[in-house]
């Protein structure tokens, strides 16, 4: 167990993207000028297959008497011995596939057979070290049968970002296997021949049941590609808003976080919530939604049962400036308060909140990108740091411009690759009004 967190710790390390290019993705299948730039990643994704493979992991018993996770099966099948695949490619497969099995069953290897049990869903992410993400998406369930028998996990590894979409997947997978598993493996050869659609739209998967016929199944995704992979919901159910604003503060200075749930579809969707906060910008650095116990190095340690922080650094309440702080805890009050909107309602109005924070504390960054003879932009740091008039708002981008997370979002700017994003729509419409209101 200590070799392979010590494999997953090497292989999976977030590399720099300082001195990159902002656009490093390649062609999109489609795209939709309507669309903002920053969306454009996900709207790429429009036209690519929707998962790499399948790989169902269960319980067996090793030599000592204890269960531990192995995969049983995957599909397709990978051929790790073909000569057209580089030594690199076969390296990063086979440490995934390591990999794999520990985060199907984070919670420890103390299972026993049982008589009945919850199928539960939850996801988790991999940095590989050329900065790229793949997302495990896992229905761990109990097969049919009689007598105590240990659970399994399917679980879908995909490039793509879209929870919501590939918890159906799980669904229409649990209700095959309850039936066969010989039922499973046709209907993901379906998804895998159909072509991943772009944010608003469709595809439909046609797929036989004994008894049931021929079904066709429609699989649509959200039309907000900010949104598609997370739900405010569940976060605002475990935590009060003050903790909320705590762990925000944490995670906008890149600090270190471990959350502990029993339920792992609760961790999961939390975690993505938390990330989600940060928007426009992103989480740079090793993002482990389910982490096995081995790896357990914290600063900051959440407890989403109990609703409370266990450990914390101690400065975490000085952190935001408190009057844009309060603002935020308002509007969380108020909405923990109500029981009648929608997700989809409430994962727009929590986005949309914190997003403003971040055009309030930093909207004027546009003013300080200069272009030089050449045609070429840099960023005045120093002059962007000191022109707020609030000295708390001073305070926070002094610590705030040292993350990475600001840098990259700046190269971004400087090579033009976020022009028309939502955020920088935002912005502008930020500035022109406090331009109005000097008037």
């Amino acid at each position: 167990m200590d070799h392979l967190a010590g494999v997953i710790r090497r292989s999976f390390r977030r590399k720099s993207n300082k001195g990159v290019s902002g656009n490093t993705n390649g062609n999109p299948a489609s795209e939709d000028s309507s669309i903002p730039d920053d969306c454009k990643t996900l709207v790429m994704s429009g036209g690519q297959s929707f998962f790499e493979y399948l790989v169902v992991v269960s319980l067996k018993k090793n030599c000592d008497g204890c269960y531990a996770p192995q995969i049983t099966y995957q599909f397709p099948k990978m051929n790790l011995q073909r000569e057209n695949i580089l030594n690199f490619r076969k390296d990063e497969e086979e440490r995934l596939l390591n990999a794999i099995p520990l985060f199907c069953f984070p919670d420890g290897n103390n299972w026993a057979p049982l008589r009945e049990y919850k199928s539960e869903t939850f996801s988790f992410v991999l940095t590989n070290i050329d900065s790229s993400r793949k997302f495990g998406y896992c229905r761990r369930l109990l097969p049919a049968g009689n007598g105590s028998r240990s659970p399994e996990v399917y679980c879908i590894i995909s490039s793509l970002g879209c929870f919501g979409l590939f918890s159906k997947i799980l669904d229409e997978v649990e209700k095959r296997r309850a039936i066969s598993t010989a039922l499973v493996y046709p209907f993901m050869q379906g998804l895998r021949e159909a072509t991943f659609p772009a944010p608003g739209k469709t595809v439909k998967i046609k797929s036989f049941i004994p008894e049931s016929g021929t079904e066709m199944i429609e699989l649509t995704r959200p039309l907000d590609c900010r949104l598609e992979h997370i739900d405010f919901n569940t976060l605002m159910q475990c935590l009060k808003s003050q903790i909320i604003l705590v762990i925000f503060a944490s995670v906008v200075l890149e600090r270190r976080i471990v959350f502990v749930a029993s339920d792992l579809r609760i961790l999961s969707e939390c975690i993505h919530a938390v990330v989600a906060l940060l928007y426009p910008f992103a989480w740079e650095h090793t993002y482990i939604p389910v982490l096995p116990h081995v790896l357990i190095d914290t600063v900051l340690l959440v407890d989403l049962c109990e609703g409370k922080l266990i450990q914390k650094v101690g400065d975490e309440e000085e952190i935001l400036p408190p009057k844009l702080k309060e603002q935020i805890r308002i509007f969380l009050d108020d909405y923990q308060q109500i029981t009648k909107k929608s997700p989809e309602e409430i994962n727009g109005a929590v986005s949309k909140t914190f997003m403003q924070f971040f055009v309030q504390v930093m909207g004027h960054y546009t003013s300080h990108l200069k272009e030089s003879n050449g045609g070429k932009f840099t960023f005045e740091e120093k002059a962007f740091s000191k022109a707020v008039r609030s000295k708390t708002i001073r305070k926070f981008l002094k610590q705030f411009v040292k993350t990475q997370m600001f840098s990259i979002f700046i190269e971004a700017q400087l090579n033009k690759s976020t022009q028309n994003g939502y955020f920088q729509q935002k912005v502008k419409e930020f500035n022109e009004q406090k331009k109005t209101e000097r008037k």
